[in-house]
């Protein structure tokens, strides 16, 4: 069964693209098969670190946004859509006008929609948004919500918090949330400017190379490890 991998969220700068990159690496590692569309197409972030598995998917053109589904159905596999910020409108438009949800409980396809959020109130007035529009879709079919609060982007949560609980109090449910660890900001800045995968920031250590110290990669392996271990405790909760 494949599944499709929304990261969104909104607000720009919460730490999208590193969401999507994590889950690559994730998949890669784990041997899974997965495929990448990079819908943001200011940045292209996806696609310049992971060329080889990710092409560009343009959300206001429905017959580029259709290859999501027409890869889903290929064969088993994870899909990761990397979402721009603002993006909603164009995502909910092509979801409803195709009856993507159906179709996806009909092909046993699930979906896991990341919304990535910082500290800010932005981020609060944003999710409480999104979820409003959630619950108010009845059909949600195999469409599954997962709040990944980035502590690469602040560490005080109060006002989210209270979105998600306002939202789960209201509809007696539990609403998933993850906790993304923060990386070294410098240590995250070099990578980038190194366009390293975060394979390469790991274990490239070539002395002809310019590559991260020997602490820097060290530090990468402690937070690819926890990042590892949160995508593990959201996809064993989803297969219960």
């Amino acid at each position: 069964m494949s599944t499709i991998h929304f990261v969104g969220g909104e607000k720009g700068g919460v730490g999208k693209s590193v969401v999507s990159r994590l889950m690559s690496q994730y998949f890669l590692e784990k041997s899974k098969t997965f495929s990448g569309f990079d819908a943001d197409q200011s940045h292209s972030t996806l696609t310049r670190f992971y060329p080889e598995f990710t092409q560009p998917v343009n959300l206001d053109i429905f017959e580029s946004t259709d290859q999501i589904m027409e890869r889903a159905l290929e064969d088993d596999q994870q899909v990761i859509i990397d979402l721009p910020a603002q993006s909603e409108r164009f995502l909910n438009r092509w979801i409803e006008e195709n009856g993507v949800l159906d179709m996806c409980e009909e092909m046993d396809i699930s979906i896991i929609y990341w919304y990535v959020v910082d500290d800010g109130i932005d981020s609060a007035n944003l999710i409480d948004s999104f979820l409003t529009q959630y619950y108010a879709n009845k059909n949600q079919g195999n469409l599954k919500f997962v709040a990944v609060k980035n502590q690469g982007r602040g560490t005080n949560f109060t006002a989210v918090d209270a979105a998600i609980s306002k939202h789960a109090a209201l509809h007696s449910t539990t609403l998933q949330q993850a906790i993304l660890p923060g990386l070294h900001k410098e240590t995250m800045r070099k990578i980038d400017t190194l366009n390293f995968s975060f394979w390469g920031a790991e274990n490239i250590k070539d002395k002809n190379l310019q590559t991260l110290s020997l602490m820097e990669r060290q530090r990468t392996r402690v937070w690819l490890k926890k990042s590892y271990a949160m995508l593990n405790t959201i996809f064993t909760t989803f297969t219960k």
